[in-house]
């Protein structure tokens, strides 16, 4: 039996309170997922023939996705704003107020339920950007791929890199000799390079991408 869990809509990220409710459903959502993947695997086995791990997650989240309301078909991807840029790791939609970043999981090995709880680590470590999840998009019984939310950071430019050093000085990092990786006791950050922080006008650093790991 499915766990009914109100996992339907983001939540807006107005205030702390709100964030650590949106948290709170992405880790539901990763957990579910995992769950369902472990009934799965009991039912039908794992390994043999196309059966991995990752198409079991793959099935998983498309069939909680269309019960929970939150399938994306690929063909409306547009819908959800202007095409933007696009990197290794995401094709990204502008709205008015943010950013739609669809994920096609190159960063995560294929899993699903690893980039939620990467998404998870950015949002306790940059709470001012911090990610809230929409959906997942994708073409019936093929690739799945998670749709990210992130407010827009207005009038801003890339970071310099000493920016970005300071900053994660400030929050408690050490540089490393690789430039954009740091580490403290409990995690390590990289690709924190002037094309994923941002600066705006005041001089707010804004980190929109980063790899993490907890250590």
């Amino acid at each position: 039996m499915m766990i009914d869990y109100d996992i339907s809509e983001p939540i807006s990220q107005g205030s702390d309170e709100a964030q650590e409710a949106e948290n709170r459903r992405i880790a539901e959502i990763a957990d579910e997922l995992s769950r369902l993947c472990r009934v799965y695997e009991a039912q039908f086995g794992v390994g043999e023939g196309n059966v991995t791990p990752i198409v079991t997650e793959q099935r998983v989240a498309e069939q909680l996705a269309k019960s929970k309301g939150f399938w994306i078909p690929m063909t409306d991807v547009f819908r959800l704003g202007v095409p933007g840029p696009s990197g290794h790791e995401n094709d990204t939609y502008v709205s008015e107020q943010g950013i739609y970043k669809v994920n096609n999981l190159l960063n995560n090995n294929g899993s699903i339920v690893s980039l939620l709880q990467k998404v998870l680590l950015h949002n306790a470590i940059f709470p001012d950007t911090a990610y809230s999840f929409h959906g997942f998009a994708g073409f019936d019984g093929r690739t799945v791929q998670p749709v990210l939310y992130q407010p827009r950071v207005a009038d801003a430019r890339p970071a310099s890199q000493i920016m970005i050093d300071t900053y994660m000085a400030a929050l408690g990092f050490e540089k490393t000799s690789e430039e954009g990786r740091f580490t403290n006791r409990d995690y390590e950050a990289w690709d924190l390079l002037p094309r994923n922080v941002l600066v705006d006008n005041e001089g707010d650093i804004f980190v929109v991408d980063a790899e993490i790991k907890r250590l």
